[in-house]
């Protein structure tokens, strides 16, 4: 039985309608499941897509979620620090205003015990002057010997003297003296002890000095004016001091008196002495010392031409002797060589340089 066949219409072969049909239903299938295979692939992809945008999506909102939290940290922190910060600030002003009322409490403590103790001590000086009633006259003698016996206890070497009742001057002379006895200066003392301070003291006691040809004067006081409110002032020239203090200045005021004393007579021996150097040196004795070290002198350089005008004459004499030896040893020795010939050895330093070769 014959096989249908039909024509491609591509090659134009006859193929079997069996065969064609099978082909064409597997093209078909074929075209089918790649359609289908497509649409699922394009699903998939799709699905993918739609799969990593939510991931992607997810991603960043976990990455806010994060960012946030560490905002949020980071907030808490600065919020921390700066509430930390605050109650550092409280707290110092705190205590700054804690200290400043307790240091203000204190102050105003202070300055009241400071009154109290000030008028204490009012209360007891006047209870001490009160105490110590009597004529202004006695008090100030008795000062007064206080003073000079004080002065005497403590510079055994000066002479201290009070000036006579009725005679005009200070109350007290104190003479420095050095352990030698060397005078240095007179200090003039004049003792007060009243309630208020007169300036005519000063003007007073400035006649005294002058009157006495003292050095120094010092006005020792149980008051004292607004120059010597330290308890130790110069006012117009004059010393002022209080009783605690007038050894003190004593002390200081005799060292100057001694040191000016010493620096004026070191430059006075200073003078006498190059005056004495002056005349020692223009003087005849030094003329005959420096005569007598000149003629020292040239008898040593006499001597000593002396000494070398002999050694060279016998120098001389004993190079003359030499000149003779060698002179004599020659002519034996050429007296010797004229009987024997050359066959005599050459004696070294007595023959002329060459002469043994022109010899040979």
């Amino acid at each position: 039985m014959p096989v249908a066949t039909i024509v491609c219409p591509k090659c134009k072969a006859e193929i079997p309608v069996e065969e064609a049909l099978s082909h064409a239903f597997r093209e078909k299938i074929e075209h089918q499941a790649k359609e289908s295979f497509e649409v699922e692939k394009k699903l998939l992809q799709e699905e993918l897509e739609m799969k990593e945008k939510k991931l992607e999506e997810s991603r960043q909102a976990e990455l806010a979620l994060r960012k946030q939290k560490l905002e949020l940290v980071e907030e808490k922190r600065s919020f921390e620090v700066e509430k930390q910060r605050q109650l550092d600030e409280e707290r110092a002003k705190i205590r700054k205003t804690t200290l400043d009322e307790a240091t203000e409490s204190w102050r105003l403590k202070e300055k009241e015990f400071e009154k109290r103790l000030s008028d204490m001590k009012e209360a007891v000086e006047d209870a001490k002057r009160k105490g110590e009633q009597g004529s202004q006259q006695t008090q100030g003698e008795v000062q007064e010997l206080d003073l000079e016996e004080t002065l005497k206890q403590h510079f055994l070497f000066d002479t201290i003297e009070p000036v006579g009742k009725g005679v005009r001057g200070a109350d007290i002379r104190q003479v420095v003296k050095t352990q030698l006895g060397n005078t240095c200066g007179v200090i003039l003392w004049e003792s007060k002890r009243t309630k208020a301070w007169a300036n005519d003291w000063v003007a007073k006691l400035k006649d005294d000095l002058r009157s006495e040809k003292a050095n120094i004067p010092v006005i020792v006081s149980s008051v004292l004016p607004e120059e010597a409110s330290s308890g130790i002032g110069l006012v117009e020239g004059v010393w002022v001091t209080n009783y605690s203090l007038y050894l003190v200045l004593a002390e200081l005021l005799r060292g100057k008196l001694i040191e000016v004393a010493r620096e004026k007579y070191v430059s006075q021996n200073k003078t006498g002495k190059a005056d004495i150097l002056y005349n020692y040196i223009t003087s005849h004795e030094f003329s005959q010392q420096v005569e007598a070290i000149v003629e020292v002198y040239q008898d040593m350089q006499s001597q000593i031409a002396k000494e070398r005008a002999a050694f060279e004459k016998l120098w001389k004499t004993r190079e003359a002797q030499v000149n003779r030896l060698v002179g004599s040893t020659a002519n034996i020795i050429g007296s010797l060589r004229g009987h024997v010939g050359s066959t005599l050895t050459s004696i070294k330093g007595l023959d002329l340089p060459g002469l043994e070769e022109g010899e040979s």
